[in-house]
């Protein structure tokens, strides 16, 4: 790790090998964290900012590394209990040493941010509490992570596509998006859609 204890990009891919029960899932959660760090840098490149680019990188090229412990040997994902995979990435990284300041990262980008109430409304199989997106670095990967999905297959996601379906989740959730649509602007899309070949939904 460098002096602020940032991992590499090549450290953080050997933690994704490590950790992936299978090459298909480490080919689609690996490749969805270098999506959404790019996306994150594309937001940022010649804006005047003040947030740790090495930071935003290293949080979305790890944001998702909870998903595999969702996973069984075989290769199944647990959807089920999917939402969970935040809170797991951020106990795999305690486990392994890793700052908060990291750890947060996983923990706190699910969806526009999960209430203490959203948890208890909804159900959901989570430690009530509130697992909200606070630095600036934290809500660009948040937003960031909302422009690409990991569905079958994976798919780009526009801000009208993401807006369209946030609206179930609430005012607050649509108000949020839109603040961070506003501040960064949509990102371009087009080039990454022809890059990886994921269309845009």
């Amino acid at each position: 790790m460098s002096g602020l204890g940032i991992p590499t990009d090549s450290q953080i891919r050997a933690l994704h090998e490590r950790f992936a029960p299978t090459a298909e899932a480490f080919a689609l959660v690996h490749t969805h964290c270098e999506i959404v760090a790019r996306i994150a840098e594309q937001l940022l490149a010649g804006r005047e900012h003040s947030l740790d680019v090495a930071l935003v990188r290293a949080g979305g090229l790890l944001h998702d590394i909870g998903v595999y412990r969702l996973y069984s040997p075989t290769g199944t994902l647990d959807q089920r209990n999917y939402i969970r995979h935040g809170l797991l990435g951020h106990e795999l990284l305690r486990t392994l040493g890793f700052p908060e300041v990291l750890r947060r990262f996983c923990s706190c980008h699910t969806g526009m941010g999960l209430t203490r109430d959203d948890i208890v409304r909804q159900r959901l199989p989570l430690p009530p509490g509130d697992y909200l997106a606070e630095t600036e670095e934290e809500r660009l990967v948040m937003y960031a992570d909302k422009f690409h999905s990991k569905t079958t297959p994976p798919v780009f996601v526009s801000a009208d596509t993401y807006l369209s379906g946030v609206r179930r989740f609430g005012a607050d959730k649509v108000a949020a998006f839109t603040a961070l649509l506003e501040r960064y602007g949509e990102p371009d899309l087009a080039p990454l859609a022809e890059e990886y070949t994921h269309k845009i939904i």
